[in-house]
This record gives structure tokens, C-alpha cells and sequence, in this order.
């Protein structure tokens, strides 16, 4: 299956230059480009996107917001958000994931990482960013701080888990494959993924990235303090 990509950017040499990478590649194509987030919003619905490679920085709607609106539309629930970025340590970015994106990418990277993103995007799983540090998304999911409970609504959310879905929650907050889980809970990946499925229905994410978030905000995992 070809993955259809969106470029979302205001610069038109960067588009330029995403186009050539992507449409290098047999399994991948440019299905459209955009200049800002409504424009972005509107190309995906159009062009029926697989995965959108969103500046956070945008003149007019920018990704940000344009995330949201694809996250919240019923008829987009297929497509995957990458927000790239210049600075990775930035509060757009936990903004973002909150959003609904499925990751982010610092506009720095190389090829294969951006391409290899966005192959993890399309298969829903999540990506934090090849150089961010689990500590970094934690410090800023919970930023409530370490003293905190959480957010009361997400914690309630996680009643509905069943106790296995909740130690799968917890590893993939941690930022674990489904092999790496199965290893240490010891069964199957394919055991792993039908558990992340439930519990991605249960609490309505869109994806893995979207676990990580609700596992931090409802204070189910808490962030080390270094």
C-alpha cells in the first residue's frame, strides 16, 4: 500500500526538498501541499491523506491548531499528524501531542528519520522524536509537576482498563516497543498489541501517542525528576 502524504509549510523550499524525499521513495507519495493550517485541513480531507507532515509554524491557522481539527473530525480518523519543528523542546510540542498529533520531528533530522516516521505514523504507532529523551516528553506531559494527581477525568477514564492493559499502558508510556513489552511481561507481541488496541478503544486514542499522553496526564505514570 502506498502511504499518502500531506506537506504542510510555509516555506516553499522545504515542501521543494520534502517532495523529492517522499517521491523518492516506492511506497510513499506527495499527495499535496500546503502553506498554512487551513490549508493543510482542507488537502487532507481532499486528498484523503494517510499521514500529514505538519509545520508548527505557520502563518494564519497554524499546525497547532490545524491538528486539532483534523484530530477532532470523524472523517479524518485515519490520518496521522508528524508536527516538525525547529525546537524540540518546546511547549508547541506537548501541545500538539495533546492535540492529536502522533509525534513530532525536528526539521534537523536526517532522511531516513523523517522517512522512517513517517512509516511508524502510518502504522499508527507513536513517535516522540528519534532524539528526545523519555525524560524530556515526561517533564513535559506532567506539567503539573511531580506533586500532582493527575487529571481526575483522564484517571477515571482508566477504571475501564483491565489490570494487564493498565502494566501495558504503563510500558507504553515508557516509551517500548510491543516486543520490548512482550519480553518483559512475558507473552506474546501479538497478546501486546491486542491489549494496546483495547485499551486505545477504551480511552478513545487516536494512537500510541495518545496513550502516552493520557498515562502521564492522568498521573498513572509520573515523570522521574532528574
Amino acid at each position: 500500500m502506498t502511504i499518502r502524504v500531506l506537506l504542510a509549510d510555509d516555506q516553499a523550499l522545504l515542501r521543494s526538498a520534502f517532495r523529492v524525499l517522499v517521491d523518492s521513495e516506492p511506497d510513499m507519495e506527495v499527495v499535496g501541499e500546503a502553506s498554512d493550517g487551513a490549508e493543510a485541513v482542507r488537502l487532507a480531507r481532499e486528498q484523503r491523506a494517510d499521514v500529514v507532515l505538519m509545520d508548527i509554524r505557520m502563518p494564519g491557522t497554524d499546525g497547532l491548531a490545524a491538528t486539532r481539527m483534523i484530530s477532532a473530525d470523524p472523517e479524518l480518523a485515519g490520518v496521522r499528524v508528524v508536527i516538525l519543528t525547529t525546537f524540540e523542546v518546546d511547549d508547541y510540542v506537548v501541545e500538539s501531542l495533546r492535540a492529536g498529533a502522533s509525534g513530532f520531528l525536528g526539521k534537523g533530522s536526517e532522511p531516513d528519520e523523517m522517512l522512517n516516521a513517517i512509516r511508524i505514523a502510518a502504522e499508527g504507532e507513536a513517535l516522540l522524536s528519534p532524539v528526545a529523551t523519555k525524560g524530556l516528553i515526561a517533564r513535559f506531559l506532567a506539567q503539573e509537576g511531580p506533586g500532582g494527581d493527575g487529571d481526575p477525568a483522564r484517571a477515571e477514564r482508566l477504571e475501564s482498563l483491565t489490570v494487564r492493559e493498565r502494566e501495558v499502558l504503563v510500558q507504553v508510556a515508557g516509551g517500548h516497543s510491543n516486543d520490548e513489552i512482550a519480553e518483559r511481561l512475558e507473552v506474546s507481541p501479538l497478546t501486546v498489541k491486542t491489549h494496546v488496541n483495547r485499551a486505545m478503544a477504551k480511552l478513545g486514542a487516536r494512537d500510541r501517542a495518545q496513550l502516552v499522553v493520557t498515562a502521564y496526564e492522568s498521573g498513572l505514570v509520573r515523570p522521574r525528576v532528574e
